[in-house]
């Protein structure tokens, strides 16, 4: 194919033109959004867990198949095998899910430990399969005392990092222990409104992306660099 004008760098066979056709829905969406639900904190009482759990009810009166991982007895990241239990569950509702929220206390100005080994197990890669590109996020976090969005924002570049659809809203719980009764549920408040912004927003672009992430995360470097592999092993062969 003749080289584009003006732009000789580019391999014209392999460059995708797109159009609305080419963003129509494929694949089976007979199901629920599936969302998986990520928190940091393994206290009795956390509130980053309410907090999820709150956002959960929510999901579910929208309609969403929603699944809580526990990072209780999740091993640090590199410590075991990546056959043990609780990573290869951890990483299966990765794969099973369309979108995911991640919520975690501040702590040191930064995501707990716990948050990150989470988010650390799961590969950018398995195989041919990448477990987070094209899944929904929405990124909250609890703080003990005064408002921050440092969590938040750590959040964010984790979720671009491991190539997912990070959704504009978010929410931050200043004082998270006065905004849970005693049972764990969240008090009304300007807060807890917010909550529900956010998880309608998610609910919303997750309906929008279903059957569309493939041609979405779709690159064009990524298709030359198989073509130039491709050649390669033609060459080989030779």
């Amino acid at each position: 194919m003749d080289k584009i004008p003006n732009l000789p760098n580019i391999q014209p066979d392999l460059l995708d033109l797109p159009t609305p056709d080419k963003l129509l829905p494929t694949g089976s969406l007979d199901h629920p959004p599936r969302i998986l639900m990520l928190y940091g904190s393994l206290r009795e009482r956390s509130f980053s867990r309410f907090l999820t759990e709150e956002a959960a009810r929510i999901l579910e009166h929208f309609g969403a198949e929603v699944k809580i991982f526990d990072p209780m007895e999740l091993p640090m990241v590199g410590s075991v095998p990546e056959t043990h239990p609780k990573v290869v569950e951890l990483r299966e509702l990765c794969l099973w899910s369309e979108g995911q929220v991640w919520c975690s206390p501040e702590r040191h100005g930064a995501v707990t430990a716990v948050m990150k080994n989470q988010i650390d197990w799961i590969p950018l890669e398995m195989g041919a399969i990448r477990p987070s590109q094209g899944r929904t996020l929405a990124v909250m976090q609890v703080c003990g005392g005064s408002q921050s969005f440092n969590v938040v924002n750590t959040l964010r570049l984790l979720g671009r990092w491991m190539r997912m659809f990070t959704i504009p809203n978010q929410s931050s719980v200043p004082m998270a222990y006065k905004e849970f009764d005693d049972a764990g549920r969240m008090r009304p408040s300007g807060y807890y409104d917010r909550v529900v912004d956010v998880m309608e927003e998610l609910f919303k672009m997750t309906l929008l992306l279903r059957g569309r992430t493939d041609y979405l995360t779709d690159r064009y470097s990524e298709r030359n660099e198989r073509a130039r592999k491709a050649i390669d092993r033609q060459i080989e062969k030779l």
